[in-house]
């Protein structure tokens, strides 16, 4: 009994968990052509599923780089510009 318990349990949460984070994932997508913060709201439904798919996890793992690298690309350019830099 407690072993069918267990599994429903772990089947529950990991329908639960896909259905908010594929929620929260197409939130976002919808956001990239309509207003809203979609770059914030794309990679919170990944990591609301990276909580149990493992596809999930490489897919933040890969936004979050992007955005990294995306980020100090711009840092370096304001930093040019700000000290006259072309």
């Amino acid at each position: 009994m407690k072993a069918a318990f267990g599994m429903t349990y772990r089947f529950a949460r990991r329908v639960v968990i896909g259905i908010v984070g594929a929620t929260v994932l197409l939130a976002g997508v919808i956001m990239i052509v309509t207003p809203g913060p979609a770059f914030v709201v794309i990679p919170v439904g990944l990591a609301i599923l990276g909580l149990e798919f493992a596809w999930a996890r490489r897919w933040l793992h890969k936004v979050r780089e992007r955005i990294s690298a995306e980020a100090s690309k711009r840092r370096s350019k304001n930093a040019a510009s700000y000290r006259g830099e072309s």
